[in-house]
């Protein structure tokens, strides 16, 4: 059987507001171009890309039993994707975005660590899975101990990590792939070979446009172009990279290779204004009702 992926972090119902140019921090009106509702979350999106993929995956996030809650659970239902719900706060942003992919995000909810109710199920997941993605979450980091006891390679996502923020740092010390963005990183180059030097065996930084650049376990340096598309939403473009990359790395690619198909999978949900092609339908029928 094919390796199965276990995720765990967030899902969230999210408010996007596209917008000329991002706000100035000083009292103004400013008009949005268009506005929607859709789901978000950092491993809601790896998980529908991996499923689309074709790939297992086992996701475990938390959600209430509110309507943002319910609308999260009906989506990703949708979407195919195999969900263990935990019982927290359903996390909720509003998205700043403009056209070219600049964004703020405001937290309007995060749910908080559980007591461990679903430990057993997690641990027999994790045991069975190929790959653990556990995301920048109070959860996940929660769960950091129990996944280095199982031995299965743990990956993780710091986005936009700045080289020093607290909350980050165990995530990297447990990983053994890591990936982030260029946004706030000085010299992303210096910060992946400091990663591999650290014991990861891979690390990735996306760079947008110009694509994403990866250093291997032999301090090899891998580029790899952004595939063209026409971009209609930028959210969830990091995610589907490393779904793409980590599904090709299960199946035995080489680095170059995998980096090719991470950027194949990001152009797959540039396309779409939510986080996956897979949900298109029932979001914007739900849009469209409302």
């Amino acid at each position: 059987m094919p390796a199965s992926v276990f995720i765990a972090g967030p899902a969230s119902w999210n408010t996007i507001v596209v917008l000329d140019r991002l706000p100035e921090p000083v009292p103004h009106m400013q008009f949005a171009e268009e506005t929607w509702e859709t789901v978000g979350g950092t491993s809601a999106g790896k998980a529908l890309s991996l499923t689309a993929l074709g790939r297992a995956v086992d996701l475990y996030a938390l959600a209430g039993s509110d309507a943002a809650g319910e609308r999260v659970r009906a989506a990703l239902q949708a979407g195919g994707v195999p969900v263990r719900w935990g019982e927290g706060a359903t996390e909720r942003h509003l998205n700043l975005m403009t056209r070219d992919g600049a964004r703020v995000s405001l937290y309007l909810s995060t749910p908080t660590a559980t007591a461990g109710e679903d430990d057993a199920w997690v641990r027999d997941r994790m045991r069975e899975a190929g790959a653990v993605v556990l995301d920048l979450a109070a959860e996940p980091l929660r769960l950091l101990p129990m996944a280095r006891e199982t031995g299965v390679p743990i990956w993780v996502d710091v986005h936009d990590y700045d080289g020093e923020t607290e909350f980050h740092r165990p995530f990297l010390a447990a990983a053994d792939a890591v990936f982030c963005n260029a946004d706030r990183l000085p010299d992303p180059v210096a910060f992946l070979r400091a990663r591999i030097a650290a014991g990861a065996s891979l690390a990735v930084c996306t760079l947008g446009a110009e694509g994403a650049v990866a250093v291997d376990a032999e301090g090899v340096e891998h580029r790899v172009a952004a595939a063209p598309v026409e971009v209609i939403d930028t959210n969830g473009a990091g995610d589907a990279f490393l779904a793409g990359v980590l599904d090709a790395r299960l199946d035995g690619a080489e680095v170059a290779v995998a980096l090719e198909a991470g950027a194949r999978t990001a152009a797959s949900v540039l396309r779409s204004r939510h986080l996956h092609p897979l949900i298109d339908g029932v979001l914007d029928a739900g849009s469209a009702a409302s």
